[in-house]
């Protein structure tokens, strides 16, 4: 059966889930008891003879029927996994070259499986990219045994992989991998190429690990389809995100000396200097302007030899660049100071403020990070070598002739997505009704009490057995509860940036009777806690948010951990008055994000109608859009949230007409 949840999408961004779809799954399914009778044999031949008529040159739309016939009978017969309809329904409007959205715990791992199987039979590869190798490594060992079962190979790219495991990994049927991993690969061929052209072999042989010659040396191979899970992560988030290769640096000469001294002088001089007296913070562009006696401070300034050339207006940029890092940018919860893996000293690492993770090899721009080097003190990195070669993820994803994607979160986003990448978006049915609960919201005066009644929650929650899962924002924070919890005498688990190691494992407990896990937004995306024995007859995964993010996506992402699959799972929101996004937002009752969602579309999308009553006697406006076009009450009426909320009977009757476009 069906359960028709469908949010309603503007016209143009509909996609082709019609009676046609339909249609097909119940062709797929005419095959099943035939699939059945094959033996494990005569299944591998299925799969070689399917993909000799790819090769021959039989459209991918002839091949589709039997090929997801084929590949839900191996994914019953390896894994005990059989694709529920509408999980081919998914796989179809991926195959169309749509942006799927499934709600999470509906298996967008195992709908991958199905045109990555169809696009791999052309013999010309298939790529899955994901947001972390954690989640790359662990779906394709999961999904192997499918993919084997057809005669298909499975490789994957991990970031300290070799040039001699990479190049066999693309060369593979399927190849798993991160976005990132796959434009440095793109990079380094493109270097080699370049070098290869103008006769020579320099820096592209020298991150293929050795000197190599020839076309046939390339780690990739040309592009054919490409299948991002975590579409708007990948493709929207990290759209604009530059993957660089720097050349080799050079000696530091006085030029580089004079940037570095200039960071650290700026950072001493922002140290010194007071908020709404000497500059003005705007929260909401987390960027510093000095006042007239900040200027004046500078100016007054004595300073040392390598700065005393640099001009006035380079030094009130750099010491408004020191402000931002200084107020914006926080140890341990943007980033964490590290040993250096090759040399000795410390180094400024990322951490990825939509997964939680270490984001290895970035660095801000425009100085930025320079900035936040000279705020902890150490060695200021001013880019001597220079840009060898660099793309965006999202003129990387262009690249493919063939782009699909999942996610469980794409609604908000569909407009810039779809006009960015030219597809589709497609919203699947669950499976089965969600019958995931929301517990009223608790709205606290501060921080500390905030921690007080999330600690008497998992108090009353944990002696029913139930496994719980607490989502903060930081690292910081996350060890601030650890610590209440490890004096109260409550067992729990850790899972943030620190100990990426033990993801696994902590994961894998995570759903168990009894465990309290506190992780950063890593257990947000593609993490699945599956139910302990006896759990879903105690009322399943109890979920506590504890702080709203920049993005509503976030948020939507923790919550949808519990009630998986039509289990049982409640969640709770803790808020208080001095929260960071709070006091950011109070600026302006219709401030909105980097993705136009205000207070009362995120208010409206997780159902606090205490909330949406507040922000609307306050001034929220109804009517303000998205940047894909959506307002508060379309997300409503999708959500089913606000229930018996106060509305004016225009905004209702406005309401009404949106439902039915």
């Amino acid at each position: 059966m069906f359960w028709n949840w469908q949010p309603i999408l503007p016209q143009r961004l509909r996609s082709s889930i019609n009676a046609s779809t339909y249609a097909m799954v119940d062709r797929i399914e005419s095959l099943e008891e035939s699939m059945k009778a094959l033996d494990d044999t005569r299944l591998r031949r299925l799969g070689r003879s399917l993909s000799y008529r790819a090769r021959a040159g039989e459209p991918t739309d002839d091949l589709l029927i039997e090929t997801f016939a084929a590949t839900r009978e191996a994914g019953r017969r390896t894994l005990g996994m059989r694709h529920y309809d509408v999980q081919l329904l998914a796989g179809i409007a991926l195959v169309n070259g749509s942006i799927v959205e499934m709600q999470t715990g509906e298996g967008k791992t195992l709908v991958a499986t199905l045109p990555l199987v169809l696009y791999a039979l052309a013999g010309r590869g298939a790529h899955l990219a994901t947001v972390n190798d954690y989640l790359a490594k662990r779906d394709a060992e999961w999904m192997e045994p499918i993919f084997k079962a057809l005669g298909l190979s499975v490789g994957i790219v991990e970031s300290q992989m070799d040039f001699d495991a990479r190049r066999k990994a693309y060369a593979t049927d399927v190849t798993y991998g991160t976005a990132k991993e796959f434009g440095f690969d793109f990079l380094k061929d493109r270097l080699m190429k370049r070098e290869l052209k103008e006769g020579r072999i320099n820096l592209g042989a020298t991150l293929m690990g050795e000197a190599r010659s020839g076309e046939s040396k390339l780690l990739q191979r040309p592009y054919w389809f490409a299948l991002v899970d975590e579409a708007d992560n990948v493709l929207i988030d990290e759209a604009r995100t530059p993957l660089i290769i720097s050349s080799p640096d050079g000696e530091m000469g006085e030029r580089e000396q004079r940037k570095a001294a200039l960071f650290q002088f700026a950072c001493e001089l922002a140290g010194d200097m007071v908020s709404d007296v000497h500059y003005e913070y705007d929260p909401q562009k987390r960027s510093a302007e000095l006042l007239g006696v900040g200027r004046s401070a500078v100016r007054a300034s004595k300073r040392p030899r390598f700065v005393d050339s640099v001009s006035m207006l380079e030094l009130y940029d750099s010491v408004e660049l020191a402000l931002r890092a200084k107020i914006a940018f926080i140890r341990d919860r943007h980033y964490v100071v590290r040993d250096k893996q090759d040399e000795p000293g410390q180094e400024i690492v990322i951490i990825d403020e939509f997964t939680g993770r270490i984001a290895e090899g970035r660095s801000w721009r425009d100085g930025l990070h320079q900035a936040v080097e000279a705020k902890e003190g150490l060695e200021v990195k001013t880019g001597r070598g220079g840009h060898a070669a660099r793309i965006t993820i999202q003129d990387l994803f262009a690249r493919w002739p063939n782009l699909a994607g999942m996610t469980g979160t794409i609604a908000t986003s569909a407009s810039e997505i779809g006009r960015t990448y030219d597809v589709g978006i497609a919203i699947v049915p669950t499976n089965r009704p969600a019958i995931r609960q929301r517990l009223e919201p608790k709205v606290c005066k501060n921080y500390d009490e905030k921690l007080r009644e999330i600690v008497d929650d998992i108090k009353e929650v944990h002696v029913t057995g139930r496994p719980i899962l607490v989502g903060t924002r930081s690292i910081d924070k996350s060890e601030d509860l650890s610590k209440i919890l490890t004096s109260e005498g409550l067992s729990h688990t850790v899972l943030n940036a620190r100990n990426v190691a033990s993801e696994a494992e902590i994961v894998a407990a995570a759903g168990g009777r009894g465990q309290i896990t506190v992780s950063t937004n890593m257990a947000g995306r593609g993490t699945d806690i599956k139910l302990g024995d006896g759990v879903e007859e105690l009322g399943g995964l109890h979920v506590i948010c504890t702080e709203l993010h920049d993005s509503a996506r976030i948020d939507r992402q923790l919550v949808g951990r519990c009630g998986r699959q039509g289990d049982p799972g409640t969640w709770r929101q803790f808020l208080a008055v001095d929260d960071d996004i709070l006091i950011e937002g109070l600026s302006s009752v219709n401030a909105m994000d980097k993705d136009n969602i205000t207070a009362l579309m995120e208010a409206s999308i997780m159902g606090h109608k205490d909330v949406v009553e507040l922000l609307l006697h306050e001034g929220a406006e109804l009517d303000a859009k998205a940047a894909s076009g959506v307002t508060a009450l379309w997300l409503a009426a999708g959500e089913g949230a606000l229930g018996e909320a106060s509305l004016p009977f225009e905004s209702a009757v406005g309401w009404l007409s949106l439902i039915h476009i």
